[in-house]
C-alpha cells in the first residue's frame, strides 16, 4: 500500500521506474500531435471566431425584427391559410440608423446598431417541434446524432488559445440537451466545454485541485499519459481515449486559464454597468456577454450563449417585453465593445431562435402565438456582413416566400465566413463522408461584405 500519492508517483508501475516513465512520457509528450492546434482554413478566413446567440422557445419575428406591411393592414382579418384572426406586432416598430431598418420599439439598444444588422427575414427548417428544431439548428440533423456546429468548426480551425476550448457553450437550455453542443462521432477532444455563469457558482466543476500542488499533478498526469498513449499505440485509433488524453492536458491548463478569463470582477464598474451586471432584469444575459467578450479575446473559436423563455403562446406582449428587456442593454454592450477593442471585423455574431411565430392570433385572449418552422428570422452582425439590409421576405400567413434561406444555408455561410467550405468539411464514419450541411445549403453570397 502507498501511503501518500507522492509515493505512488515515486514507485514503479507496469515494470517501469518511475524516472524511465517520465522519460517516456516526455517522449510520447513530444511526438504527440495537439487536435486543437491551429489549421489552415481553405481559403482566407473573414472572421476568426463566432457568438452565437441562441434564444431558446422560439421568438416571434412579427414582434421583433421583421415588419410585415401586409400583416398590419390585415389586422383582424383571417386569409385562406390562417388558423385565426391576424395579429400584427404588438410593438410599434420604427426606422433606425442610416438605413432606415426597422426594428420592434422592445430593442432600444440593439436599434442604435441597426447599420450593423443583417436581418433574415425569410428563414425556414425543418420541424415545428422545439426539441426537434433546436437539435437540426445545432446539428443539420434531428433523426440521427450528428456534431454540433461548434464541434465542426473547432474540427476544421483548431484553436487560438491552447489553454482554453474552442468550443464554448454558455448556460446552454435542457431543449435539445448535449446534443446542442456534442461531437457525436467526430473525436470527443471537439465536443463544447458547458460552463454554468450563475451567481456564487464556479463556472466549472473541480476546476482546481485542492489536494495536489501544480508540479505533483503534472507528473501524475504524465505518468497516466504515457500508459494512455502506449494504450493508443497498441489499438491505432480509439477516439474516446484520444479525447481523454487531451481532456486531461486541457484541463491541466485551463486551472489557471478558466479563472482569469472568467474573473468578471476585475472588470471596470463602467463595464458591469454598461452590460446591465447591476440590474436584475440584465444581470443573467448581460454576464454571459461579457464572458463571451473575454473569451473571444482570449482566443476562443466558437462560442455560444443562451436564453429561454421566448415559447409565447400567451400573454406575448408582457413575456415579450421581458424577453428583449433581457437581452437588448447587453447585445449593444457587446457590440460596442466588440469594436472598441478591435474584435469587430474579424467576430461574427448571430442571433436567433429555432424557428419563429405564425402570424395570427392564437389563446382565449387572443394574444400568444402559435409555432411556424416556415419563416422566420435570424441576424448576422459583424464587420464580414453587409450591415443595415434585410434579406429574404415573408408573406402575410408567415411563410418564406422571397430569398428562402435555410438552417443549411445559414451553416453553410458560418462556415464559410470561418474560411471553410461546407461541402469540403468532412469526416469518414460508417463508410462515408458526413458533413453538417449534409448534402444540401449553399453560401449566402448576397449578404457577404
Amino acid at each position: 500500500m502507498f501511503r501518500s500519492r507522492r509515493d505512488f508517483l515515486k514507485s514503479t508501475s507496469c515494470g517501469f521506474g518511475y524516472l524511465a516513465a517520465a522519460t517516456m512520457a516526455a517522449e510520447a509528450a513530444k511526438a504527440y500531435e495537439n487536435p486543437l492546434a491551429p489549421k489552415k482554413p481553405h481559403f482566407a478566413p473573414k472572421v476568426k471566431r463566432v457568438i452565437y446567440m441562441f434564444m431558446q422557445g422560439a421568438p416571434s419575428q412579427h414582434d421583433t425584427f421583421d415588419y410585415n406591411e401586409e400583416l398590419e393592414r390585415g389586422a383582424g382579418k383571417k386569409t385562406e391559410s390562417s388558423r385565426g384572426n391576424l395579429l400584427p406586432s404588438v410593438f410599434k416598430f420604427e426606422k433606425q440608423g442610416q438605413s432606415g431598418l426597422p426594428i420592434s420599439s422592445v430593442f432600444p439598444h440593439v436599434s442604435k446598431h441597426a447599420d450593423d444588422l443583417c436581418l433574415l427575414n425569410a428563414m425556414h427548417t425543418d420541424s415545428p417541434a422545439h426539441p426537434q428544431a433546436s437539435i437540426f439548428l445545432h446539428t443539420g440533423s434531428f433523426t440521427f446524432v450528428r456534431p454540433a456546429l461548434g464541434s465542426w468548426t473547432v474540427y476544421g480551425l483548431g484553436t487560438e488559445n491552447s489553454d482554453l476550448p474552442g468550443f464554448v457553450t454558455l448556460n446552454p437550455p435542457n431543449v435539445g440537451g448535449a446534443a446542442l453542443y456534442g461531437s457525436a462521432f467526430l473525436p470527443a477532444t471537439y465536443q463544447g466545454t458547458r460552463i454554468t455563469i450563475a451567481p456564487n457558482q464556479p463556472p466549472i466543476a473541480n476546476i482546481r485541485n485542492t489536494r495536489m500542488t501544480t508540479e505533483e499533478q503534472r507528473k501524475q498526469i504524465d505518468l497516466i499519459q504515457q500508459m494512455n498513449r502506449g494504450m493508443l499505440d497498441k489499438v491505432q485509433t480509439d477516439n474516446e481515449l484520444e479525447g481523454l488524453i487531451e481532456s486531461y492536458e486541457l484541463a491541466f491548463r485551463m486551472q489557471a486559464a478558466v479563472p482569469k478569463v472568467l474573473g468578471l470582477a476585475q472588470e471596470p464598474d463602467a463595464a458591469k454597468e454598461a452590460y446591465g451586471l447591476n440590474v436584475e432584469a440584465t444581470r443573467d444575459f448581460g454576464t454571459q456577454c461579457l464572458a463571451a467578450r473575454r473569451m473571444a479575446e482570449a482566443g476562443v473559436r466558437f462560442i455560444e450563449i443562451s436564453t429561454g423563455g421566448w415559447d409565447h403562446h400567451n400573454g406575448l406582449k408582457t413575456r415579450m417585453t421581458a424577453n428583449a428587456t433581457a437581452i437588448d442593454k447587453p447585445i449593444g454592450a457587446l457590440i460596442t465593445d466588440l469594436k472598441q477593442r478591435g474584435l469587430w471585423n474579424d467576430t461574427l455574431l448571430v442571433w436567433g431562435g429555432e424557428f419563429g411565430r405564425s402570424s395570427w392570433e392564437q389563446g382565449p385572449g387572443g394574444d400568444g402565438r402559435q409555432h411556424n418552422n416556415r419563416g422566420f428570422t435570424v441576424w448576422l452582425s459583424g464587420g464580414a456582413v453587409k450591415g443595415g439590409m434585410r434579406y429574404g421576405r415573408c408573406d402575410v400567413d408567415g411563410v418564406a416566400v422571397e430569398n428562402k434561406t435555410h438552417v443549411h444555408d445559414l451553416n453553410a455561410t458560418i462556415l464559410h465566413l470561418l474560411g471553410m467550405d461546407h461541402t469540403r468539411l468532412t469526416y469518414r464514419y460508417a463508410g462515408r463522408d458526413f458533413r453538417l450541411t449534409d448534402v444540401h445549403g449553399d453560401v449566402i453570397r448576397q449578404v457577404l461584405a
